[in-house]
């Protein structure tokens, strides 16, 4: 289990930052705070790690050009102040970068570019070529395009969808708050922080609360969905206050600031990280206790006769969900069976499957190298 002391072996990181870290409550970005976190993103390049940078900022630039005072409420107003917003961001990281002698590049995203295998490998690749040339890939959703089908939702779930993409060892979120805290310290002066969290649970989902403010997106609550995917990937995650000088070097260093986020005893592969999080879902299948134990506790391959149900419209290929007898979702996996195969297979032996549909190109369901548990 990773510690923060051994943070200052970590060469590959990802840096979120927020709206509200990054603008003035007027909407308007904060320059100087911009630039300090620049020349910390260069430091750490300079001694040697690898920085992916997860800016948020891009609609709340564009609020400022156009002189709006509220966050806008419909894709389209978004979609414009993001248009604006996105080039004003990039030209002010290019100039700022410049002045330390780096260079970044603009990497945007939609939901789709997870979604869809090809995409999200070439986005990996694309990724790791930039890190390799020393440059450092500036990362935000396309709000310039994305609808609400396809959006990745915040930047908080974008970031830790990052890390995963791109094998990080840490995931750091800048926020307006030092981190989780035992109740919500704007409203409690007596609301005392937590230092580390081991395990998401009902407990630390409550202590999120609710969403944001106007300028953010993402409150505690995406914050932890963050944490869970992180931790998933086998990735710490800590959140701390990024308008305090010093963060990003203070949390490198191993100093006990801000939240941390244990991450899982096992890091998977990154084929399986994208069945987990990243694909889009086409259906799904109820099991059996039998294929669910054996699946959980002893990461078999799922096999017809474990299959109760099959619903969706998915085919070969597909990513589908696999939920327990209780009907919870436990895990995903790549189906080797379209649904009209699969209902007529259920609940038989392997064995008939020729007998059944006329041929067998597969023994297994959804062979455990395509499969991820989600618990």
């Amino acid at each position: 289990m990773i510690m923060r002391e051994k943070f200052t072996d970590i060469n590959r990181l990802v840096i979120k930052v927020g709206t509200r870290v990054l603008t003035h409550e007027t909407g308007k970005l904060n320059l100087h705070r911009i630039e300090s976190l620049v020349r910390e993103v260069a430091d750490l390049t300079n001694s040697g790690r690898e920085v992916i940078l997860v800016s948020s900022g891009a609609v709340g630039a564009g609020m400022g050009k156009l002189g709006l005072n509220e966050k806008p409420k419909t894709i389209p107003e978004k979609q414009a102040a993001a248009a604006v917003g996105q080039g004003l961001m990039m030209h002010i990281y290019e100039k700022l970068f410049a002045e330390y002698g780096l260079v970044v590049a603009q990497v945007l995203l939609t939901r789709e570019d997870v979604a869809d295998r090809r995409r999200y490998l070439n986005a990996r690749n694309a990724l790791f070529r930039l890190l390799q040339f020393g440059v450092v890939p500036i990362v935000n959703e396309n709000d310039t395009i994305a609808i609400e089908e396809i959006r990745l939702g915040d930047n908080d779930t974008l970031s830790a969808m990052v890390a995963g993409l791109a094998d990080a060892g840490l995931l750091i979120i800048l926020s307006d708050i030092e981190g989780l805290y035992t109740s919500n310290p704007r409203e409690n002066s007596a609301a005392q922080l937590i230092s580390e969290v081991e395990e998401i649970t009902p407990e630390i989902e409550i202590l999120a609360g609710g969403a944001g403010t106007k300028m953010g997106t993402g409150g505690m609550v995406t914050k932890i969905q963050a944490a869970r995917i992180a931790a998933s990937f086998g990735i710490p995650m800590v959140i701390t206050h990024g308008k305090k000088t010093g963060a990003l070097r203070r949390v490198v260093a191993g100093d006990p600031c801000g939240t941390l986020f244990l991450p899982g005893e096992h890091k998977p592969a990154a084929k399986k990280r994208w069945i987990a999080f990243g694909s889009n879902i086409k259906g799904s299948i109820t099991v059996d206790q039998g294929a669910y134990e054996a699946v959980i506790k002893h990461g078999r391959s799922l096999l017809p006769i474990g299959v109760v149900d099959a619903q969706g419209e998915f085919h070969t290929g597909n990513v589908i969900s696999i939920l327990s007898p209780q009907g919870d979702e436990f895990a995903r996996g790549i189906t080797n069976y379209h649904l009209e195969e699969l209902i007529k297979i259920k609940g038989k032996n392997s064995s008939d499957i020729e007998n059944i549909l006329g041929y067998k190109d597969f023994d297994e369901v959804i062979h455990r190298d395509n499969l991820a548990v989600r618990v």
